[in-house]
Formats: C-alpha cells, structure tokens, sequence
C-alpha cells in the first residue's frame, strides 16, 4: 500500500495539516486490518458554507456536517474517494466535545475513511459500531 497515495487539499481557507505521515500511516493501517488495499484517497479541508452546498448539492441535506465521504471506486475491496471537511464543524466540535483540534481532525478523517469502506452510521446501532471502530485507529494516531 502506498501511503503517498493520500492527499491533502484545502477549497475555500487556508490551513496546513500537521502529521501527515502519522495520519497517513494510521488509515494505512486501518485498511490492511479491514484487508482493503488503499488507492488515492483526496482530503480537502473546507469551510462550512462550503461542505453545506455540497451536502445539500449531492446528498439533499441542507445542514451543516463535519465530514462527506464520496466513494469512488469500482472496486469492493479498494478504498478511494474523496472526505470533504469543514475546518468550522471541526473546530467547534473539539470545543464541545473539549478534545484537541488534531484529535477531532484525525476522528474526521478516520470517520470518514470508514465511510469509503462501506461502514454506515443511520442507526443507533451502526452509530455505536463507526464510534468504536473510530476510537480503535484514533488510539493509534493520536499519542496524549
């Protein structure tokens, strides 16, 4: 798997990511243990007026989100596509939820990775499973 193979990108702000390779290397790891091979995977920081016209363009929901995952393979068992994130949404979540901002970015972009391999959170029931799984791969990016 190529780890170079994960891209970062911002729209509409500016903002440079911090540990790249170590986010890298944990969604490596994520899909070696889901046994997916990892093909071009675009992260794109946005900001929330940005990812709400996306969200309400392409999925019908006019909200605010944190994360969008567009799938865009052909392949069952390769991961790629693209996770738009709105900087805003993340910003203020790791103010609620009183965690650093490079551990609600890694949660995101983890979050949304599980998205690509097929994983849902609608229910309850899927929302309990996508929060272990996202805390599993967070322990492994994130060193308190």
């Amino acid at each position: 798997m190529n780890e170079k193979e994960i891209q970062f990108f911002t729209e509409d702000i500016t903002y440079q990511i911090k540990g790249k390779g170590i986010l890298r290397r944990g969604i490596s790891q994520l899909a070696t243990d889901k046994k997916y091979l990892l093909g071009p995977v675009n992260i794109i920081f946005c900001s929330d007026k940005f990812l709400k016209e996306y969200n309400k363009t392409y999925l019908g929901h006019n909200y605010f989100t944190d994360v969008i995952s567009f799938d865009l393979s052909d392949d069952p068992e390769l991961i790629t596509g693209d996770i738009y994130i709105s900087l805003d949404r993340v910003r203020e979540n790791s103010k609620v939820y009183n965690v650093p901002l490079k551990t609600e970015i890694a949660r995101v972009i983890i979050h949304g990775i599980l998205h690509l391999t097929g994983m849902e959170d609608s229910t309850e029931l899927e929302k309990e499973g996508m929060r272990k799984e996202e805390n599993k791969y967070l322990s492994l990016i994130i060193k308190n």
